[in-house]
C-alpha cells in the first residue's frame, strides 16, 4: 500500500512545490510504467467481402505467444475470445461493424484478461491465424444445420436421426490449477447446451445415449481445482452432466469433432483482491492513500491524484477553487469522487484519461455531442430492408419508439414481411428486435387420464317357511322342488300358487340391475302321521361386481396459451320465464380439459389445469330432467417433461346392511335363520386423475 502525507508547511512553499509537479505533468513526457509494457489491443478493423465472408484484423503491441481459443455460443450467435495478459488500448469498450452478419464487437477488460466478443446475425463458422503483432479472425457463413468442429453449439437440435453416444469421461488437472472435464463422443456436431446455476454448471447433451459405465458420480477433489464432483445420469433423451465447483471460480466450453472440453478455473489473486474490494469499499478498487491539505487548489490535489495512480487526468479550464481535506487510508478513485463532489465537477473516463469538469459544462458537452449526433442521423442516408417473419406473425410485433424522425415501416400481412426505411443504426437495432422475438414459439402436448374404479359387492339371504295338510303322498317323507309351488302340487295340497299356505315369507331380494332372482332351494318334509306337510325354501343371492372407466383426453398448445377440449352431450332442461311462457335451456354433460401450459427455464411445465367429467345420470321421475354426475379437479402444478401427476382423487366407500325378521323367531340361534331376510351392500369408487406434459420439438416430435 503506498501512503502519501503532505504535512502543513508554508503555504507558499507547498503551492510553489505543486505547480512545478503539475507544469511537469503537463508538459513532459510520461514516464514508462510496468503497465506499458504489457501487451494491449490497439486497432480492430473489420472488412465485409461479397460471399458474407468477414475479417477482423485486430492489431497489438506484441506478438501473442498461444492463441485464443474461440467459443461459439447461439441464442443469440456469437464468438468470444479470451486474451491474457492482454489489456483493452482502444479507449471504448464496443467497435461497431457496418454490414454483413458481424454487428458489433464488445471488448470487456477484467484484471488481465480481455474478452473479445463477435455479435453475429447468423451462425458463422471462425479461423484465427496470427501474422507477427496482427491477428487475423475469418468468419464464414455456414447453414444452420451444418456441423461445425470448431463451434459449440448449444441448446440446438441433432441433424441427424441417429443418437449420439458418450463413450468416455476423463478429468484433467491444466498447468495453472483448472479443472478439465473431457467427453468423448459418437458424432461430430452434437447439440450441447451449458448454462450455470449457482455453483452448479449443468451440461445437457441432446438426444444422446448415457452407457451404464459412465452412470455414476465421479469424485475428483483429489486433483485441487475448483471441481469437487462431476455427476452423469439420464434425462429423457438427453444426458445430463452436474459439475459441482467450490470458490471463486469462472467457466468456458468449447468442442472439437467428438470431444467436447469444459473447463473451469479459479480467479487469480488479483481478480479476486478486485471482487473483494468492490465489497467491502462499496465498489471502489483502488490502492488506498493518505491525504492532508489546507486550503489548497482542486487543480494541485487532481495534480497529485494523477502521479499517485499514472492515470492522465485532464481538468476544464472552469475548474478552479480551493478546499481543506483530510484523508486517511481511503481508495484513491473514492478520493476522487469526494473532490469533485465538494466542487460540483464531475468526470468521464476513456481509457487511461480521465476528463474532469463542472457538471453543468459535462452535461453542456454531452448535449451538443448529442445534438451533433441527431443532425449527423438527418442527414444520414435511408435505407430499406426487408424482414421475412418465420414464426411470428407480423401484427404480434411492436416497434414502437424505435424509428427515427424519417423513419418509415410498413406491414403486410400477406407475405408475413416487414419493410423498413430508415437509417442504418435504428435499421440494425430493428434488426435484433426481429431476431430475438421471431423464434420458434415451444409447443406442449399435454395428456390427462381420468381413472374410475369400481367394486361393487352384495349378499342377501332369506327363506320361506310353511306347514299345510297333504294328501295322496302314499307315506312319502321327504320331497324337494325348485319353489314351494312345485312342492305344493307334489303333496297334492292347497292351490296352484302353493306359497300363498306359506307362514313365513321372507325371500332373498334380487339385486338392482340383475337379471333374474336369486337361487332357490325348496324342501318338502312330512313331519307328522296326521298327513301335515313342512314346506321349507332357502333364497340366497350374491353379486361381485368390478370394473375400470378411463378417459384420456388430450391437447397440443403452445407456451403460455389456454387450451380447452370438450366432448360429450348437451341436455335440455324446460324452465319457466316471467311472463309465465317456457323456454329451452342446455347444459352441458361433457368431458373436458382446460389447461394453460409455461415452459420453466430449467425446461419444467408450469400447468393450469382444470379437468371435469360429467355423466347423465338416471332421472328420479318422468316429470323431472336428468341430474347430471359431476366429477371436477381444479389446480396448478409443476411437472417435469414427460412427467406423471396424479392432480386429485376421490375414494367413496358405501357399507349397509339391512335385517328382515319375525320378531322373537328371527332371534333363535341357528333355527332362527328361517325366520330372517339378511342383505349386505359394499359398493367401492375410486376416481384418479393423472396428467403427463410433454414438450414439442420445432418438427413437432417429443424431446
Amino acid at each position: 500500500m503506498k501512503l502519501l502525507i503532505i504535512r502543513r508547511y508554508s503555504l507558499s512553499v507547498v503551492m510553489a512545490a505543486l505547480l512545478v509537479c503539475f507544469a511537469t505533468a503537463i508538459f513532459a513526457e510520461p514516464a514508462v510504467t510496468a503497465e506499458a509494457t504489457q501487451n494491449s489491443i490497439r486497432s480492430i478493423d473489420i472488412s465485409t467481402f461479397r460471399n458474407g465472408q468477414v475479417i477482423a484484423k485486430i492489431t497489438l503491441d506484441h506478438p501473442l505467444g498461444t492463441l485464443p481459443t474461440g467459443v461459439a455460443l447461439d441464442n443469440p450467435y456469437r464468438i468470444y475470445f479470451d486474451f491474457y495478459q492482454v489489456s483493452n488500448g482502444l479507449g471504448k469498450n464496443t467497435q461497431e461493424a457496418a454490414d454483413g452478419a458481424l454487428r458489433r464487437i464488445n471488448i470487456v477488460q477484467v484484471g488481465d484478461r480481455t474478452r473479445l466478443v463477435l455479435n453475429l446475425s447468423k451462425l458463422m463458422r471462425h479461423d484465427i491465424r496470427a501474422q507477427e503483432n496482427l491477428l487475423l479472425i475469418n468468419l464464414i457463413s455456414v447453414a444452420e444445420n451444418q456441423a461445425v468442429n470448431t463451434v459449440v453449439r448449444f441448446a440446438e437440435e441433432t441433424p441427424s436421426k441417429q443418437l449420439n453416444s458418450l463413450q468416455d469421461i476423463d478429468f484433467r488437472r491444466g498447468a495453472n490449477g483448472e479443472g478439465r472435464v473431457e467427453v468423448d463422443m459418437t458424432k461430430a456436431g452434437s447439440a450441447v447446451d451449458v448454462q450455470q446455476q449457482g455453483d452448479d454448471i449443468f451440461v445437457e447433451f441432446v438426444d444422446t445415449l448415457l452407457p451404464d459405465s459412465l452412470r455414476r458420480r465421479f469424485d475428483v477433489v483429489d486433483f485441487a481445482t475448483p471441481v469437487h464432483t462431476i455427476e452423469t445420469s439420464k434425462k429423457g433423451d438427453n444426458v445430463r452432466m452436474v459439475v459441482k465447483s467450490r470458490g471463486r471460480w469462472e467457466h468456458s466450453a468449447r468442442q472439437t469433432g467428438t470431444r467436447f472440453i469444459l473447463e473451469v478455473r479459479a480467479l487469480t489473486e488479483d481478480e479476486e483482491e478486485l471482487a473483494r474490494k468492490k465489497r467491502v469499499n462499496g465498489g471502489y478498487t483502488g490502492e488506498r492513500l493518505s491525504l492532508n491539505f489546507q486550503d489548497v487548489e482542486v487543480r494541485a490535489v487532481l495534480q497529485v491524484i494523477a502521479d499517485f495512480t499514472n492515470f492522465n487526468i485532464i481538468a476544464s479550464d472552469s475548474v478552479a477553487g480551493n478546499l481543506t481535506l483530510r484523508l486517511k487510508d481511503v481508495p484513491w478513485d473514492q478520493a476522487l469522487d469526494i473532490v469533485l463532489q465538494a466542487h460540483g465537477l464531475d468526470k468521464r473516463k476513456t481509457g487511461n484519461v480521465i476528463f474532469v469538469a463542472p457538471r453543468k459544462e459535462m452535461a453542456d458537452r454531452e448535449l451538443l455531442d448529442l445534438e451533433a449526433q441527431l443532425q449527423i442521423t438527418e442527414m444520414e442516408p435511408l435505407r430499406t430492408e426487408i424482414f421475412n417473419l418465420n414464426h411470428r406473425r407480423v401484427n404480434s410485433l411492436s416497434f414502437e419508439g424505435m424509428l427515427s424522425k424519417r423513419g418509415t415501416i410498413n406491414l403486410d400481412e400477406i407475405s408475413n414481411t416487414v419493410t423498413v426505411t430508415d437509417i442504418p443504426d435504428r435499421l440494425s437495432e430493428i434488426r435484433k428486435r426481429v431476431q430475438r422475438l421471431d423464434v420458434f414459439e415451444r409447443q406442449v402436448m399435454i395428456e390427462a387420464r381420468i381413472v374410475e374404479a369400481i367394486d361393487t359387492f352384495s349378499r342377501s339371504l332369506g327363506a320361506r317357511f310353511g306347514i299345510q295338510n297333504s294328501t295322496g303322498l302314499g307315506g312319502q317323507g321327504l320331497g324337494i322342488s325348485g319353489n314351494l309351488a312345485d312342492s305344493s302340487a307334489l303333496a297334492g295340497g292347497g292351490s296352484a300358487g302353493g306359497g300363498n299356505n306359506l307362514n313365513v315369507n321372507l325371500p332373498a331380494a334380487a339385486a338392482t340391475g340383475l337379471l333374474g332372482g336369486p337361487a332357490a332351494l325348496g324342501l318338502s318334509l312330512m313331519k307328522f302321521n296326521n298327513g301335515r306337510l313342512i314346506n321349507l325354501e332357502l333364497s340366497a343371492l350374491e353379486t361381485d361386481n368390478k370394473g375400470r372407466v378411463i378417459a384420456s383426453p388430450r391437447v397440443v398448445t403452445a407456451h403460455g396459451i389456454e387450451a380447452t377440449i370438450e366432448q360429450g352431450d348437451r341436455v335440455p332442461f324446460q324452465q319457466a320465464t316471467s311472463s309465465g311462457a317456457t323456454s329451452i335451456r342446455f347444459m352441458d354433460a361433457t368431458l373436458r380439459l382446460k389447461v394453460k401450459p409455461l415452459i420453466t427455464y430449467n425446461g419444467q411445465i408450469d400447468m393450469e389445469l382444470n379437468v371435469n367429467q360429467d355423466k347423465i345420470g338416471t332421472p328420479i321421475n318422468q316429470f323431472l330432467p336428468p341430474p347430471i354426475n359431476t366429477k371436477q379437479v381444479t389446480t396448478k402444478v409443476l411437472v417435469e417433461n414427460g412427467g406423471t401427476v396424479v392432480i386429485g382423487g376421490i375414494f367413496d366407500r358405501t357399507e349397509n346392511q339391512v335385517v328382515n325378521k319375525v320378531p322373537l323367531l328371527g332371534d333363535i340361534p341357528v333355527l332362527g335363520n328361517i325366520f330372517r331376510n339378511t342383505v349386505k351392500v359394499d359398493n367401492k369408487r375410486e376416481l384418479l386423475i393423472f396428467v403427463t406434459p410433454r414438450i414439442l420439438s420445432e418438427n413437432l416430435n417429443l424431446q
